[in-house]
């Protein structure tokens, strides 16, 4: 009984709720961060985004389990390797939908309409649109994009533009790595997702290579931005950028050497240099916005 108990909690992929933290991005850059009612509002927005990407990954993992039994670690999922049966991951699936509708009637319209809005998609995503190629990665990136406005919507902050587009790349970015990493690693990758088949290392590399340098770019120029310095009272914040170079060379040397990315969790919490690198970004950007 508790073995089963653990797979189901397996489904809810709680792990990647990390991801989620990108809700919180809004509120760090408006200053709000100390201010207990808001905080609260977006500590609810979190774990209504957390139940409502694991009711997306339950409805990935119901979908994709024979893709998921040719890849070499989604394989150990529990649907996929017959842990959990597709009637009880149903029932899950129910549970989740009356959490997250119970989230939507209390939380600020804007916010529930983004919630809906990343169900639609990955539904959208898992059923047709990870088909496509190219259209397969704007899926992937919308989620984190997603995240971040919804954060705003939350708490009724402006959201600076370049803000938005370092979002956009990052996202981008991300997916593309992740794309990387799984036609390198499996070898059964295309059995697995046949949209694959339409890409090329060389190809992806290119992608990677304009997206990366394009965070890099619009974070540096969000960071100069005169609404930037007048909001912090600081010039400083540019310094930050280093820190943005190093994470973005270090995910590409994860991807492209060692293979990992597919996981954006797993590089964060895995990589000391990668962890060093988050902590010490968080703690100067914070000292240098709010001190």
């Amino acid at each position: 009984m508790f073995s089963k108990f653990v797979d189901l909690l397996k489904l809810l992929r709680i792990q990647s709720y990390l991801k989620n933290i990108f809700i919180f991005v809004p509120l760090v850059f408006s200053k709000h961060l100390f201010d207990y009612n808001i905080l609260i509002n977006v500590i609810a927005g979190f774990f209504a985004f957390s139940f409502t990407s694991s009711f997306v990954y339950v409805f990935n993992d119901i979908i994709d389990a024979e893709r998921d039994r040719h890849h070499p670690h989604k394989k150990t999922r529990p649907i996929a390797s017959g842990a959990v049966n597709k009637n009880e991951a149903f029932v899950l699936l129910f549970i989740l939908l009356q959490i997250v509708l119970i989230f939507s009637v209390f939380l600020t319209s804007k916010f529930v309409m983004m919630m809906w809005l990343y169900i639609i998609i990955n539904f959208a995503y898992t059923l047709y649109l990870k088909k496509i190629v190219i259209v397969d990665i704007f899926c992937i990136a919308a989620g984190f994009l997603i995240r971040v406005i919804s954060g705003a919507f939350i708490i009724s902050v402006y959201l600076s533009n370049w803000l938005i587009l370092t979002t956009i790349f990052l996202s981008l970015f991300l997916a593309v790595m992740k794309r990387r990493v799984e036609i390198a690693n499996s070898a059964n990758s295309v059995i697995q997702r046949e949209v694959l088949k339409d890409y090329s290392l060389d190809f992806i590399d290119l992608i990677a290579a304009i997206t990366s340098a394009s965070v890099i770019l619009s974070y540096a120029l969000y960071t100069v931005a005169e609404r930037t310095i007048e909001a912090f009272g600081s010039e400083q914040l540019v310094f930050t950028t280093i820190f943005v170079i190093f994470g973005i060379f270090r995910y590409l040397f994860l991807a492209i050497k060692k293979n990992m990315g597919e996981n954006v969790v797993e590089v964060f919490l895995k990589d000391i240099p990668m962890v060093v690198n988050l902590i010490l970004y968080l703690g100067i950007s914070l000292y240098l916005i709010y001190y």
